[in-house]
């Protein structure tokens, strides 16, 4: 039986286009700069991990919360995935055409350029994932049907935007730098909330 009111559920379902988009937008991106082939890989498993991290969150949600400053965790992680992203996209604006080529046609560099955007995935994930699911839980409380919702939903829409938004920053790079903006926004916000909650601990 669901007894959350409409109020929560749609609280609930814009907490989860937000977050999950930006997980989405961080897929996008790693994916983006991969050859084709490597693309759907690097979506699939960042999917999956996202998921992943999601279910393991959501079990010990009531946790999570209670955990003073469990955002600054968050926000220091993203901060990092936001570093490795500046890197990679001033990398990539400075290549030739003739570097770009070379890269292609070795297979142990796009290996490695594989692995390297999946670890930038995973640990935008575990940062992402914590905001989705303390945000979701924060709403739900002990609701558990509306937390597994929220969950779920999410997961749907993390697959829907990212595989628009890699096709999106393939067609236009430029926007890497308007997705870092947002990501280093984010970073901010989660840092400056989970102090402010620290604080009101305190």
């Amino acid at each position: 039986m669901m007894n959350f009111s409409l109020f929560e559920l749609v609280q609930v379902i814009l907490a989860d286009i937000f977050l999950s988009g930006d997980n989405a937008i961080i897929i996008g991106m790693a994916a983006a700069g991969l050859s084709e082939k490597f693309r759907k890989r690097v979506i699939f498993w960042g999917l999956a991990l996202a998921a992943g991290f999601r279910i393991i969150f959501a079990a010990i949600a009531s946790v999570l919360i209670q955990i003073p400053g469990i955002l600054i965790f968050g926000g220091l992680l993203l901060a990092f995935v936001c570093w490795r992203f500046f890197k990679e996209i001033r990398h990539s604006g400075t290549k030739t055409d003739t570097e770009v080529k070379t890269e292609l046609s070795e297979k142990l560099t796009e290996k490695q350029q594989f692995s390297q955007a999946l670890f930038t995935i995973a640990v935008a994930d575990i940062s992402m994932s914590l905001d989705n699911v303390v945000a979701v839980a924060a709403i739900a409380r002990e609701d558990t049907a509306l937390l597994v919702f929220g969950l779920v939903l999410a997961i749907v829409l993390m697959a829907f935007f990212a595989t628009i938004i890699m096709r999106v920053m393939t067609k236009f790079p430029w926007l890497s730098w308007v997705g870092l903006v947002f990501l280093v926004y984010l970073t901010i916000k989660m840092l400056v909330d989970g102090w402010s909650e620290l604080l009101h601990i305190l």
